[in-house]
């Protein structure tokens, strides 16, 4: 996998962490300048395109199976392969065998992201388009693409150009008890959403964000457009959108309205390392330098791209950190790859040697950051206390770690 594309991959853990703890980001209050005048906005394209490529959930099943793709057969066959697997044997099987062939660096763990996609998309088409069903079957391996996969299918053969008639559509989605029983799973409902409003609309951002406006919640509408974002900046399928900039690395998100920006500046800064050729120091330099009330939120994108970056690796991570403290961000950094840890591996375990090893003034909130993620993967009291307990014997940590995760608002 493309480093852009695999740090991209991880933003949703941080828009998770924002989304579901009520907003960690200081963004502030205070207006933003206004959007850029009508004649520097890209023209629109129409609602549903019909000539860009691809179309999302395309996915037909046959006889494709691992071994003939071996160590060379490309992404397009193991991707098909795993998606054979889960149509036939059913997500569980394929999802168990690809979390043992991602554990060692290869092919597959390469294009982790768009092969889970894959399974998610079969999983959903075995299920004959019940998104509860093959919801409930999942797992977030490699940040959630299972669960994207699933929601971009959810939108095939869909043709509507009305924004009133798609939010109808987009809003049943994910109203099903099993999904909003859990807040790590209907996140990534809801944020799957926006992958798939945006692929399904050609791309088109203004509609995919009015689409958004139209669910019932506010926790719904701003997740959904947590998707829509990361959409814009990565296609999942390669697809340049045309709601970015060469010469302004941080556009859209100093053009779209106040309500959207926070979802855009937190992963930003994906878009601004692959414009200065992976310079963490110039991409530092940039955050520091974006809207005033928008500096802690560049620098939280910045800390969740370190995180995949470096394939969580915990000194690494805090060496980038470090270069993003020199412009002030060296606080965001971290508690945004604490996020982007847990989020990844389901678990906290692994961020907390991330936060044993922070420099000691940052450790507590990097251990509240575990716990603004831990929050959503269980219901109780008592589970997140264990979960928190598990990863620190120091008592002031543990108390940051449970003030984030108990909280937690769930369904």
């Amino acid at each position: 996998m493309k480093l852009g594309v695999w740090i991209v991959a991880a933003a949703c853990a941080l828009v998770l962490a924002v989304v579901g703890c009520g907003g960690e980001t200081d963004s502030g209050a205070s207006p933003s300048p206004a959007p850029a005048e009508a004649e520097a906005t890209p023209p629109a394209t129409p609602a549903v395109a019909q000539d860009f490529h691809p179309v999302a959930g395309t996915f037909e099943p046959d006889e494709t199976t691992l071994e003939e793709c071996g160590n060379d057969g490309g992404n397009a066959c193991y991707e098909q392969a795993f998606g054979n697997l889960a149509y036939y044997e059913g997500a569980q099987a394929a999802l168990a065998l690809f979390d043992q062939k991602i554990a060692e660096p290869g092919p597959i763990e390469a294009d982790c992201h768009r092969i889970v996609h894959t399974i998610g998309s079969a999983s959903l088409s075995r299920n004959k388009g019940n998104v509860a069903k093959a919801f409930s079957e999942g797992s977030s391996s490699c940040w959630s693409g299972y669960y994207h996969g699933i929601l971009e299918r959810s939108f095939a053969g869909i043709d509507v150009t009305s924004v009133t008639e798609m939010g109808r559509i987009a809003s049943g989605l994910c109203e099903d008890p099993e999904v909003r029983a859990i807040t790590w799973v209907l996140y990534q409902c809801v944020h799957g959403l926006g992958h798939g409003l945006m692929i399904n609309s050609g791309y088109n951002l203004p509609f995919s964000l009015d689409v958004c406006e139209q669910l019932g919640s506010d926790w719904d509408r701003t997740s959904c457009k947590g998707g829509i974002f990361m959409e814009n900046i990565s296609s999942s399928y390669g697809f340049t959108s045309k709601w970015l900039k060469d010469d302004d690395p941080v556009y859209p998100c100093n053009w779209v309205a106040e309500d959207d920006k926070l979802y855009c500046y937190l992963m930003v800064t994906s878009r601004i390392l692959r414009e200065v050729d992976w310079d963490w120091k110039k991409t530092a330099e940039i955050c520091a330098g974006v809207e005033p009330n928008w500096v802690a939120t560049c620098f939280q994108s910045y800390g969740r791209d370190a995180s995949g970056s470096t394939r969580q690796n915990p000194e690494e991570i805090l060496e980038l950190c470090k270069t993003a403290g020199e412009f002030g961000g060296e606080p965001d950094c971290v508690n945004a790859a604490a996020k982007d840890m847990t989020a990844n591996y389901s678990s906290g375990k692994q961020a907390s040697v991330l936060c044993d090893e922070a420099p000691v003034p940052l450790r507590g909130g990097c251990f509240y950051s575990i716990g603004a993620i831990m929050g959503s993967f269980t219901t109780t009291t008592e589970e997140r206390t264990a979960d928190c307990r598990e990863i620190t014997k120091n008592e002031d940590y543990f108390q940051q770690c449970l003030r984030a995760a108990d909280p937690y608002v769930t369904g």
